[in-house]
């Protein structure tokens, strides 16, 4: 049994290979941009 669990595990290995030679490595998920505080002028009238 040990056989067949090792046989599968290198099939997926080499399938996970192939698809990446073929559609290039696993895209990573887009990192969310931090917000940055700005400090705007006050657009008012000045006194």
């Amino acid at each position: 049994m040990d056989y067949l669990e090792n046989l599968l595990e290198k099939l997926k290995e080499w399938a996970q290979k192939l698809i990446e030679i073929l559609l290039g490595p696993e895209a990573e998920p887009e990192a969310e941009p931090i917000p940055v505080p700005v400090n705007e002028p006050h657009r008012g009238r000045y006194r």
